[in-house]
């Protein structure tokens, strides 16, 4: 059985480490990922995918990343549920990242405004 998932999105936020127990590191980013295709309007959707970074890719996407730019993720899907208030179930579905690629930066853009 196979459980891959690969996205290119931008990030929708400034990636922000925590430290929990044990000294491991976490951070979750969420992706904007365009569909290739138009819906009845003609126009693009987004989908709007949430993914758990550990340790050394948390650190350092945290550390190059920003809000905005464009990143590859390779992971796989992790299912969990949880029961609210009211006894109903609820399901997430979360991507859990195994390896990050920078493809774009807003750094470089942010540099040549200020030349």
């Amino acid at each position: 059985m196979v459980n891959n998932v690969i996205l290119v999105g931008r990030l929708t936020q400034d990636p922000e480490i925590v430290e929990i127990e044990n000294n491991k590191k976490v951070t979750t980013v969420i992706l904007a990922v365009n569909r290739n295709f138009k819906n009845s309007e003609g126009i693009y959707e987004t989908d709007f995918i949430r993914c758990i970074l550990w340790n050394s890719v948390a650190s350092t996407t945290t550390e190059y990343c920003k809000v905005g730019d464009v990143i590859g993720v390779k992971g796989r899907l992790q299912t969990s549920k949880y029961e609210d208030e009211y006894g109903k179930t609820h399901y997430v579905t979360d991507v859990i990242a195994e390896r990050v690629t920078f493809l774009s930066s807003n750094k470089k853009i942010e540099q040549e405004k200020e030349k």
